[in-house]
């Protein structure tokens, strides 16, 4: 359950973040970025 937060959470900020503005090797590069800051996140819960 925790990843799949964890992927949703981070497709979610990625497109709010980088959707249109840094085109898609942004968004991908944003989407990493929030992946690995939400599995840390999540381990606390």
């Amino acid at each position: 359950m925790k990843k799949l937060l964890q992927i949703i959470g981070a497709a979610w900020g990625a497109k709010k973040i980088g959707g249109g503005k840094c085109g898609c090797v942004g968004t991908l590069f944003v989407f990493i970025i929030l992946y690995v800051v939400l599995g840390y996140v999540l381990e606390w819960f």
